[in-house]
C-alpha cells in the first residue's frame, strides 16, 4: 500500500523530532485544512473518520452498519499506510450522532479488533461533518 510521507521539523527551536503526514489512497481524502494522519516518533496521531467511500468521495449510504464499517475500513487503511494496523491502536474516540447506535459500534469493533482492545469513548453529539452519524478518531503506537 502506498502513503505518501512529508517530514518537517516541529516549530520549537533545538527540536529534532520530525513529524511525517501520512496520506493513504485507499482512505478519503482530507475535505477540510487537516492531514488524514500525522507520525511523530513512533506515535500516529489518526484523524476523525467519517463512513466516505474513498473513490467517490462520498457519504455512505444505508444502513447504520455500513457506516460504522466504512468508518473502520478508513482508519485501517490510514493506519495501514503509517506501517501499523489496527492492532497498533492503543486509545479510539468514536463519536455517533445518536448513542443508541453504541451497541451496534460494539458489536462491529469486535470483528475489527481483538484482545487486549485499545482504550476507548463514545462520546453522543449534536452532528458531524456532511450529515455523517459516526465518527472515529484515533492514536496509534508503533513502537
Amino acid at each position: 500500500m502506498a502513503a505518501d510521507f512529508e517530514p518537517s521539523s516541529l516549530s520549537k527551536p533545538g527540536n529534532t523530532m520530525q513529524r511525517q503526514i501520512i496520506h493513504a489512497p485507499q482512505a478519503p481524502k482530507a475535505i477540510g485544512t487537516y492531514s488524514q494522519a500525522v507520525r511523530v516518533g513512533d506515535t500516529v496521531y489518526v484523524s476523525g473518520q467519517i463512513p466516505l467511500d474513498p473513490v467517490s468521495g462520498q457519504l455512505v449510504a444505508g444502513d447504520i452498519e455500513a457506516e460504522i464499517r466504512r468508518v473502520f475500513d478508513n482508519v485501517a487503511a490510514i493506519a495501514q499506510a503509517a506501517g501499523g494496523s489496527l492492532a497498533s491502536v492503543v486509545k479510539l474516540s468514536v463519536f455517533l450522532t445518536d448513542l443508541a447506535h453504541f451497541p451496534k459500534v460494539n458489536e462491529i469493533m469486535a470483528t475489527y479488533f481483538s484482545e487486549p482492545y485499545p482504550a476507548r469513548a463514545a462520546v453522543g453529539v449534536a452532528s458531524l461533518p456532511r450529515g455523517a452519524r459516526v465518527e472515529v478518531e484515533c492514536i496509534l503506537s508503533l513502537a
